[in-house]
């Protein structure tokens, strides 16, 4: 069968994107140089975002099962809460964030992967590539060290910080390194008190000391550890950071993991070159705060899937819904690198004066019980939204749905099934059988009740508001899905 989309890279971004394409009989290859899958922890939140739209691909509940429900984010200062973000009152069928090894978020996503019938190719490196208007020519290197030229009419790349597909088409990285170095380790902890369904973040005179659960009386340690000559920490080095700047009596031991990092702020100015799209972290990296980064990259596999799924399938133009991906996760990775320097500057700041407003300012907003829902919003990423996407049909004056571009409230799984379909919402139905007819290819055959909204909305089948319109506007409707079949 000819391959319409080769995917490079089979982490957490790669493998998602092709669960996504395959699911839509997308014909796919996906490579990846490691002989297997991580056994590393690695990224470990998945948040109530990318968790509701891992439910449309069937792959949200058995990962649930691997992982641990954490219903609070909580900064303190030794034994003092400055402040607690619960999460447990989200719009969302999932509200926690889920904590999940990368190596079991990898497992998860294969197993779905393998039920739809393709296998990652292991041990097979990418090594260079030729694009034209009509497809694209990659060489890799088989596990027996051959060379096989593959063609593919679209290529992805999932290839990481590093990206080789990124550097071969010679598109620029471009940002920062932070000063500083951090830890982290993977130990079992003992005199944590406090509640298992929560986090605690600690900020000392010193710098911060995080605790992020991975299992049972098992967490994962990340610190600061200032501006110096990398070296390769030790279990005792972080004891003693834990006893400098957490509550008093935590121990670690049995390290599992332990490593030295730097962070890096950078973005690529646009996703997409000819027919090679990147995704993840070929295209965008930034600091751990807030654990947005594995979770902005599987949202990059699922906005770009059903775009590149109607085009392949042939039932929408290729270059208005695909250049849309560039516009819309082009903005949201910057909005992320923003939003996570901030965290992390605002966690590891050493000024003493500038550590005590910053605590009581912290303490006072966060109080507030808006500012609160709308960190847990932003932290879980439902706040997300394309309004300035290119795809944003027209809004309905008075019209009580969510505005075109913003993530409709989830009542419902969209986006499930074998084709990517848009979702109506409307009142009235009786005027809606020529447009469903019409464009069924593209929309559900059955009308949702209203939702909340009085009119009509078309949401896209990533859970975006497309467009809304009045009642009986169906030919707005009919404008909008033309757009998507013409140009």
């Amino acid at each position: 069968m000819p391959t319409s989309v080769l995917i490079s890279g089979a982490g957490p971004v790669g493998l998602t994107m092709a669960v996504e394409l395959a699911r839509y009989q997308v014909p796919i290859r996906i490579i990846d140089k490691a002989t297997a899958r991580t056994d590393k922890s690695k990224a470990l939140a998945v948040w109530s975002r990318t968790l509701e739209l891992l439910d449309g691909s069937g792959c949200a509940r058995d990962l649930i099962q691997a992982g641990l429900k954490t219903r609070a984010v909580v900064i303190m200062s030794g034994t003092k809460t400055i402040a607690r973000v619960a999460l447990d009152e989200l719009d969302s069928p999932f509200p926690f964030v889920l904590m999940a090894p990368q190596s079991e978020t990898e497992r998860v996503l294969e197993e779905r992967l393998a039920s739809l019938g393709v296998a990652v190719e292991r041990n097979v490196e990418f090594i260079d590539l030729e694009q034209s208007d009509r497809g694209v020519r990659c060489k890799v290197r088989r596990p027996d060290g051959e060379i096989e030229v593959v063609e593919s009419d679209w290529l992805i790349g999932c290839d990481g910080a590093h990206s080789p597909i990124r550097h071969q088409l010679g598109m620029p990285f471009e940002g920062e390194t932070v000063p500083g170095n951090f830890v982290l380790a993977d130990v079992h902890v003992s005199g944590l008190e406090v509640p298992d369904a929560e986090f605690p973040i600690f900020w000392h005179r010193s710098g911060m000391v995080g605790f992020f659960p991975i299992a049972r009386d098992r967490y994962r340690v990340i610190a600061d550890v200032g501006i110096g000559e990398k070296q390769e920490p030790t279990l005792e080095d972080v004891q003693v950071i834990v006893d400098q700047r957490g509550s008093g009596g935590i121990k670690l031991t049995d390290c599992i993991w332990i490593a030295s990092f730097g962070v890096n702020e950078r973005k690529v100015k646009e996703f997409r070159k000819g027919r090679t799209f990147l995704a993840g972290d070929a295209a965008h990296i930034h600091s751990p705060a807030g654990g947005q980064g594995m979770n902005t990259g599987m949202q990059d596999a699922f906005n770009l899937a059903w775009k590149l799924a109607m085009v392949v399938n042939g039932d929408a133009k290729a270059d208005r819904l695909l250049d849309s991906y560039d516009v819309e996760r082009s903005d949201n990775a910057a909005q992320v690198l923003k939003d996570s320097g901030r965290m992390l500057r605002i966690g590891t700041m050493q000024n003493v004066a500038g550590q005590a407003v910053r605590d009581f300012l912290v303490h006072q907003l966060v109080g507030l019980s808006f500012v609160e829902h709308a960190a847990a919003e932003r932290l879980s990423e439902l706040t997300v939204g394309y309004a300035q996407s290119p795809l944003n049909g027209g809004a309905a004056k008075g019209a009580t749905f969510a505005k075109p571009g913003q993530r409709m409230p989830i009542d419902a799984q969209y986006g499930g099934g074998s084709s990517p379909r848009f979702v109506v919402f409307a009142n009235d139905r009786n005027q809606a059988g020529p447009t469903l007819k019409r464009y069924s290819n593209l929309v559900e055959e059955t009308i949702r009740g209203p939702s909340g909204g009085e009119g009509i909305c078309l949401v896209r089948p990533d859970g975006y508001v497309a467009m809304t319109a009045h009642d009986g506007e169906w030919d707005q409707v009919d404008t909008y899905l033309d757009r998507l079949t013409t140009t």
